[in-house]
């Protein structure tokens, strides 16, 4: 399997943020519109409503942004604090903001209130519905000026962009792994505080991210959504079907740089590249002998457990 990193993600605390202030702005907009009996307010009023909101008293002192209200200031300065004051009962996560926590438990209770009008699909959070629905309309606006490729989303086009650049600014403070993405960095970092948050209700299996156990899961649906357009078979995963489109095309587009030799996929690569290196990392624990690939060590051990009947 495809390493997660490369596999999409938990929110990161600015992604929660954006779908909060999403939400509740709906809320916000049925309060505007207040009636004075049959009537709307007049246009004067909104004017002058807006213009209110337009005055910025209460500015934070650590980074000097501005707020209307006092109230959004105080939130704003758990950023520079670090205080999480709201605490999920079901896995003990801390969270800056209460509609933080109201939107997490969803993971837990399963609640998916927005559905996709074309295909009925629910998603727990307003954006991800946003995101899906590029999938009916098949748009893809944001194109990459190195290479041409193009994406749904801009936050796909900005994490490509990484490929280009091979710039990893992001390191672990504890192993000195270095990302691209500072939310893989945060996944990455899960491994070292052991903190896990999602579980397979079918087998009890745990994951550190909410697409892993999505993935997971199809294991028990047996659900494989991507299929091959040239011989119909399906894959559980996207990445899995992109590999298969090799065998159709004969497209090899892993090419070793010590002797020029090609391959379908970059395991087929690397476990080459074993050969120009003479590593031998698998031994056997009877006899010590050395093999470059796991499957050569097992073919060996057939001999001992033939050599053990006898």
């Amino acid at each position: 399997m495809r390493d997660p990193e490369h596999c999409r993600m938990k929110h990161t605390e600015e992604q929660r943020d954006v779908m909060l202030e999403n939400e509740e702005s709906e809320e916000q907009e049925k309060h505007h519109h207040v009636k004075t009996g049959a009537k709307t307010r007049s246009q004067t009023e909104s004017i002058s409503l807006l213009k209110r909101r337009d005055k910025k008293c209460f500015t934070c002192t650590q980074c000097g942004k501005s707020f209307t209200h006092k109230p959004n200031l105080k939130v704003h300065m758990r950023i520079h604090t670090g205080e999480k004051p709201f605490t999920c009962e079901q896995c003990g996560q801390d969270f800056k903001q209460q509609g933080h926590l109201k939107m997490h438990m969803r993971i837990h209770t399963g609640e998916k209130p927005f559905t996709c009008e074309q295909c009925g699909k629910s998603f727990a959070y307003k954006g991800h519905l946003k995101n899906h629905m590029n999938i009916h309309t098949g748009e893809k606006l944001h194109e990459c000026d190195q290479c041409g490729k193009t994406f749904l989303r801009a936050s796909g086009l900005k994490s490509h962009m990484t490929v280009h650049s091979q710039e990893k600014p992001h390191s672990c403070s504890l192993c000195g792994k270095s990302f691209s993405r500072l939310q893989n960095l945060q996944v990455h970092q899960k491994i070292h505080t052991g903190v896990i948050n999602h579980m397979c209700f079918e087998c009890g299996k745990t994951f550190i991210r909410s697409d892993y156990l999505k993935l997971h899961e199809r294991i028990h649906t047996g659900e494989k959504p991507h299929f091959c357009d040239q011989c119909g078979k399906s894959f559980t995963q996207q990445c899995h079907l992109k590999m298969h489109m090799n065998i159709h095309t004969g497209e090899k587009l892993h090419k070793c740089d010590q002797c020029g030799k090609t391959f379908l996929r970059a395991s087929g690569l690397k476990r080459h590249m074993t050969v120009h290196s003479q590593e031998k990392p698998h031994s056997c624990s009877l006899c010590g002998k050395s093999f470059s690939r796991l499957p050569s060590l097992k073919a060996h051990q057939k001999i001992h457990k033939k050599s053990h009947v006898l």
